[in-house]
């Protein structure tokens, strides 16, 4: 079923099938052409093949089916903080972090009639949350929709002077909008942070500086999370991210999506990680390439953690 507005469905149509065609060099992104994660996709691979895929899951299936060599994926920004659902989707897809890439980020106001008649902005909500003081100070209503660029195509669609859309500034030539407004983005260091995913990839020597993401997991019972950090505190390994949530509805344990500097095969991040039933999984990459240095999955589909209050 199409499920893009109609003015993005034929230019989705023609990257689909140039993808089908040469899927070793597809990179699959979310969202219509234009969005950001299609320019994150055209800037880190500039000769990969951009495969826009509606959601998230999408995208991810589109790895794991073999129609794309590897996903894009957004997980964080700089103004707006984690993406919706993308650390739930991580562990749960079979894939693995292969390296990652930022992307400043730019908004324009686009639409179809002047600034001083736009009542309503339509957009993704990360972007509606990064150009909230923009849209308040000009009394413009936000409203959510599930992409970015495809928000452009809507607007097109809708043909209203009081709909307007916040996208990539790239996206009004392509959906044949005018820019209304541009810069809107509440901070000037505007950054998303993107990582790369596919069914497997290399392992390299521990060579340069180097950056550890894993996700692990904790019952929730007295000084868990402090006595699993302890590890990391005696082995002198420095954290630079953790981020907690929730899963399922029993509220019996923690996830947490950290980031640690160091390679895995460090002889103090081995210790510190020394307990693989904490991890789901763990990649290792270097923060000013991007290029993965080493990677490992853990087998098991379920952590139990038999005490978390148990030191590394």
């Amino acid at each position: 079923m199409n499920r893009y507005p109609a003015p993005a469905q034929p230019i989705v149509t023609a990257m689909e099938a140039a993808a089908a065609a040469e899927p070793h060099r597809a990179v699959a992104f979310q969202g219509a052409p234009g969005a950001n994660s299609h320019i994150a996709v055209m800037q880190d691979t500039p000769d990969a093949l951009a495969l826009p895929c509606y959601s998230f899951e999408d995208a991810i299936d589109a790895v794991r089916e073999g129609r794309a060599a590897s996903a894009l994926i957004p997980i964080e920004n700089s103004l707006h903080g984690r993406v919706a659902d993308i650390h739930f989707l991580l562990p749960e897809s079979g894939l693995v972090i292969t390296g990652e890439f930022f992307l400043p980020i730019r908004y324009a106001l686009m639409g179809t009639g002047p600034l001083e008649g736009v009542r309503q902005a339509i957009s993704h909500p990360q972007a509606l949350g990064q150009c909230r003081h923009w849209l308040r100070s000009h009394g413009i209503e936000p409203v959510p929709f599930p992409d970015t660029a495809g928000a452009a195509a809507r607007a097109v669609e809708l043909a209203d002077p009081t709909v307007a859309a916040i996208a990539p500034p790239g996206a009004a030539a392509i959906y044949g909008l005018d820019t209304l407004a541009e810069s809107l983005e509440d901070s000037d260091d505007n950054m998303t942070r993107f990582v790369r995913l596919a069914r497997s990839g290399p392992t390299i020597p521990n060579e340069g500086t180097v950056m550890t993401t894993f996700i692990f997991e904790v019952k929730n019972v007295p000084a868990a999370l402090y006595k699993a950090m302890g590890g990391f505190a005696t082995n002198g390994v420095n954290m630079t991210k953790l981020e907690s949530y929730q899963r399922g509805a029993s509220f019996a344990a923690t996830t947490f999506f950290a980031d640690i500097e160091g390679h895995p095969d460090d002889p103090a991040v081995a210790r510190a990680l020394e307990d693989p039933e904490r991890l789901r999984y763990w990649v290792a990459v270097a923060p000013e390439t991007g290029q993965v240095i080493g990677q490992a999955a853990i087998t098991r589909e379920i952590i139990e953690v038999v005490s978390g209050a148990q030191a590394l």
